[in-house]
């Protein structure tokens, strides 16, 4: 897919940011976390094509969109995030709602639709999550009866409901998942039809300027050209076309929240003396509660850029690399907010300041469009399969490819990964010998470490190609100290922490197995992590 010239991109983030700046004060935002309040008028203002159109990313040109590529919407949702992970989120759901039009619609239907949504200004909203059915769309009970005339199909009824659906209140268009005789399909449900209610707009922990309620639906008559595709039986395999998509998208959610919070830390750290010296100053500070999340949100940056790359390529599939991203950026992000208050010590836990706000909000991207442990699960599964196609090489053979880089560039802390990938290899084999991952949390705990794995994997490597991703603050140097101290520590917690599940579940020897995962050469990498620390602390100082 073609993408938006870096020029037009860079403007339109920074027409979002002059944007956000004028009109969206830290004020604002208070008032309508407190209210519970969808900001319905400043969201139709954001998608006037005269003001900023922000919606017309998604849309292909010929309907009359900018037809955004995954680099330039995951560089718009980082920026949001920035702002206002409920307004994010609102603007998000109207990208995830079009995404079944996207994939699985008819030209006619695409043509019809994405020129309304583009033209009126339409919310669009996301209906698949049910009470039963969340992660699992397997369980979808809301049902869509054919209605037939003269033998033919004249349209469908729909019966059922709907939980946790952003812009659930407020869209003007929704695509709803249903099960028709021919199996789960997708189709285009208008607001106001009769039988067609929305439920109350849920008072949530965070992101309280997004609108989220349940929907039901009572013999509501949807006309058959409102059958996605026009064939039943697509649905499931047009929503997982996108999983690697949508959820690169929250990982990008994750990152633009995470950072907002820590460069709050940091500012404030350079202002808050103690002891004679500003917090900016003092090494326990930074690194026990600001720089490693910076190191991880460069990681998380490279991997989600990465990703998004290869997805302008072929803009489906890659299921697996999306749980990856969602998941690693998405607890980076959480854990640097909680640090974040605990870094402004009482003004971080009052409402005057904004990471109280930012740690509520961005809670929920370790929960929505899967949660975490799904995550978890997502990318054991799939690299599991890896594991045994190979016959326990998959992990092995990327070390070998990070051996490669280490020897064009040994700053870049590739053999500490190198040998993190080849314990992860050797972990998997004694899982997969003693049945292991017969045990859930095994399987769990193997979906993290497989993850961190990766994420290291690819910081390394596109450094080592000369690669930086879009949007890093950082110079080379930086991003090469931050990828070495990530490499090592990494390693080092695949090996610990793969150890200590398969000594807790299974019946090996840990002499063996420090032998075997090469323990005490991951051990003496450690050494240099403290003064790479140091040198991204005195960075972060630079540069916020």
């Amino acid at each position: 897919m073609k993408k938006i010239d870096s020029m037009s991109r860079n403007l339109m983030l920074e027409s979002l940011k002059r944007y956000a700046q004028k009109h969206i004060s830290f004020d604002f935002l208070r008032e309508h976390d407190a209210e519970n309040k969808f900001p319905a008028e400043l969201l139709k203002d954001m998608y006037d094509p005269k003001v900023l159109g922000v919606h017309l990313l998604l849309i292909p040109v010929e309907y009359g969109g900018l037809a955004g590529s995954t680099s330039d919407i995951w560089r718009i949702c980082e920026a949001l995030a920035r702002i206002d992970l409920g307004i994010a989120t609102g603007v998000f759901a109207t990208f995830l709602g079009s995404d079944p039009l996207n994939v699985g619609g008819t030209e006619e239907q695409k043509a019809k639709w994405f020129q309304k949504i583009a033209k009126e200004k339409l919310f669009v909203a996301y209906g698949a999550t049910e009470a039963d059915a969340g992660s699992d769309l397997v369980s979808l009970r809301t049902r869509a009866d054919r209605v037939m005339e003269n033998g033919d199909i004249k349209g469908y009824k729909l019966n059922g409901s709907k939980m946790w659906i952003s812009n659930g209140g407020v869209a003007d268009l929704y695509t709803v998942l249903a099960l028709c005789p021919d199996g789960p399909s997708w189709f285009l449900v208008e607001k106001g039809l009769e039988g067609f209610t929305q439920d109350h707009h849920e008072d949530k922990h965070g992101i309280r300027l997004s609108n989220t309620a349940g929907l039901s639906f009572e013999d509501v008559f949807i006309p058959k050209e409102n059958l996605l595709g026009l064939v039943e039986g697509q649905g499931l395999q047009q929503a997982q076309a996108v999983f690697g998509y949508t959820r690169l998208m929250v990982a990008a959610f994750g990152l633009g929240a995470g950072l907002e919070a820590g460069e709050t830390a940091v500012k404030y750290a350079k202002q808050r003396v103690q002891g004679g010296s500003p917090l900016v100053e003092k090494q326990g500070y930074m690194h026990k509660l600001v720089t490693p999340h910076f190191v991880k949100f460069e990681a998380a940056r490279a991997y989600i850029d990465n990703i998004a790359k290869k997805l302008d390529v072929d803009n489906h599939g890659l299921a697996t690399e999306g749980a990856i991203a969602k998941y690693y950026a998405t607890e980076a992000g959480n854990n640097c907010a909680e640090n974040a208050i605990q870094a402004l010590g009482g003004y971080g836990y009052t409402k005057e300041f904004a990471v109280e706000k930012i740690k509520r909000d961005v809670k929920i991207t370790c929960i929505y469009e899967g949660t975490n442990e799904i995550m978890e699960m997502t990318i054991y599964r799939g690299r599991w399969q890896e594991h045994l196609k190979t016959r326990g090489t998959y992990f092995s053979s990327m070390g070998d490819e990070l051996n490669v880089v280490h020897q064009k560039d040994a700053n870049l802390g590739a053999d500490s990964i190198a040998l993190g990938l080849k314990a992860l290899a050797i972990l998997l084999e004694e899982c997969r010998a003693q049945r292991l991952t017969r045990h859930q949390f095994v399987t769990f705990k193997l979906g993290e470490l497989i993850a961190e794995a990766e994420v290291a994997k690819t910081f390394c490597e596109d450094l080592g190609n000369g690669v930086i991703a879009e949007g890093s603050k950082f110079d080379v140097e930086t991003l090469k100290a931050m990828a070495r101290a990530n490499a090592k520590q990494v390693a080092f917690k695949i090996a610990s922490e793969g150890m200590k599940i398969v000594l807790g579940a299974g019946q090996s020897s840990a002499q063996d197995l420090m032998t075997k995962t090469n323990f005490v050469a991951i051990q003496d990498l450690q050494r240099g992590i403290t003064e790479d620390l140091d040198t991204i602390s005195s960075k972060l100082k630079e540069i916020f």
